[in-house]
């Protein structure tokens, strides 16, 4: 029987989209406002799932907590209130798009959950744009 557990999280951070070795022309053209040189930002949404079996001893899949802790620690310290572009070495040559974003946090968190467990990760980037990785 496998059941997903669920902690939903919030971040904002600014970031610009853009390719280094483009000019700023084919940039605008293909990022538009997202292009800004002098960045924008999100308030952005996360849910990270856990999928696996129950635990019969503690009755957990994983244990709410130690996911708390483990997005606290290396989702939103790491991004929150940051320039993605300048502030996140995960982005020093990696263009912060939240598809982007929603790769490099599931490969943060992968380490920390155990190998038989299935992981997921939603990002909003707004209300009604998301992205949702598993690693696949």
């Amino acid at each position: 029987m496998k059941v997903t557990v669920s902690r939903k999280a919030h971040f904002n951070a600014a970031h610009r989209l853009y390719r280094k070795d483009w000019t700023m022309e084919q940039n605008d053209l293909v990022f538009g406002k997202c292009n800004n040189p002098n960045f924008h930002g999100h308030n952005y949404e996360l849910i990270v799932s856990v999928t696996g079996e129950i635990d019969q001893e503690t009755g957990f899949v994983i244990d709410v907590k130690i996911l708390s802790d483990l997005i606290k620690e290396h989702v939103e310290n790491a991004f929150d209130h940051k320039n993605l572009n300048l502030d996140v070495q995960d982005f020093a040559d990696l263009n912060p798009t939240a598809e982007n974003i929603a790769v490099v946090i599931w490969n943060k968190l992968r380490k920390f959950i155990d190998a038989d467990k299935e992981l997921e990760v939603v990002l909003y980037e707004t209300p009604r744009n998301f992205v949702t990785y598993k690693g696949n």
